[in-house]
């Protein structure tokens, strides 16, 4: 197995299938032994963890019009509602 410049190396697609490595959603860890033997051990499962980026829009709520909010951007007096 070849390793590219930048330290990867690709995981056979038999060993992927059998060790249940399913591709951005596994992790895996590099075990050593008592013996200097190293490992590739599939990581235990972490709780799913949402993106902050996809719950946004969940804790900010618009609570100004687009002309307010233009209006403060460009530095002009607040629009009389």
């Amino acid at each position: 197995m070849r390793v590219t410049s930048k330290g990867q190396v690709t995981i056979p697609q038999n060993v992927r299938e059998s060790m249940g490595i399913l591709p951005t959603e596994t992790e895996i860890e590099f075990i050593q032994d008592e013996s200097g033997r190293w490992f590739i051990v599939k990581a235990k499962a972490v709780k799913n963890k949402v993106s902050r980026f996809r719950t946004a829009h969940w804790t900010g709520k618009l609570t100004m019009c687009t002309d307010d909010i233009m209006a403060l951007t460009r530095g002009d007096s607040w629009p009389s509602s």
